[in-house]
């Protein structure tokens, strides 16, 4: 079995991907209220400030800043991603791996975490976050994306609200695709 390594770094900010296990499966978007509630509820009890998010349809990105002090953020995932799907409405396919470990089998196992080490890391993870609607071709400005913190960075005055312009309107067709 492979040996993961996660670096738990007390009050640090961490940049994350987590997937749905179904990747054709837009339960992310379609039950965003039982998703911000899983969220709501675990920092309720575990604190910690989410400093970017991006819900897409079958996965999310998102940078968090622990408290000080305190480094799980692996609990804190266990806790949300278990709170999500203990809501939704039975009816997925189960392999039989996860019925074996009580599992649902909505989310991917592991998850994609990332210590951000200066400003610069952070900005360009800030930024990656944000831009990530439009880079999978979900919308042509940035702005029309709702599940982001987008919006609350351009209330604070941290993005104009054309941050990163109109696709539709590249003559180039601009493309932000992942790695092939």
């Amino acid at each position: 079995m492979t040996s993961y390594r996660r670096n738990f770094i007390p009050g640090g900010s961490f940049f994350f991907t987590v997937n749905l296990a179904d990747r054709c499966l837009p339960l992310l978007t379609a039950n965003i209220d039982l998703l911000r509630a899983a969220f709501r509820e675990v920092r309720q009890r575990h604190p910690f400030m989410i400093d970017a998010i991006v819900v897409l349809p079958e996965h999310l990105h998102t940078v968090w800043t622990m408290p000080g002090g305190d480094a799980d953020f692996a609990m804190r995932w266990r806790q949300i991603k278990s709170a999500f799907s203990r809501h939704l409405v039975p009816g997925e396919v189960v392999s039989a791996s996860c019925v074996s470990r009580a599992e649902r089998g909505i989310w991917q196992r592991r998850y994609w975490e990332h210590t951000i080490r200066d400003e610069e890391d952070y900005a360009r993870h800030i930024d990656y976050v944000h831009i990530n609607p439009l880079k999978h071709g979900l919308v042509n400005r940035v702005c029309d994306w709702a599940p982001s913190s987008f919006h609350r960075h351009v209330e604070i005055g941290n993005y104009p609200a054309d941050w990163a312009g109109d696709l539709s309107q590249c003559d180039d067709g601009a493309k932000f695709g992942e790695r092939s």
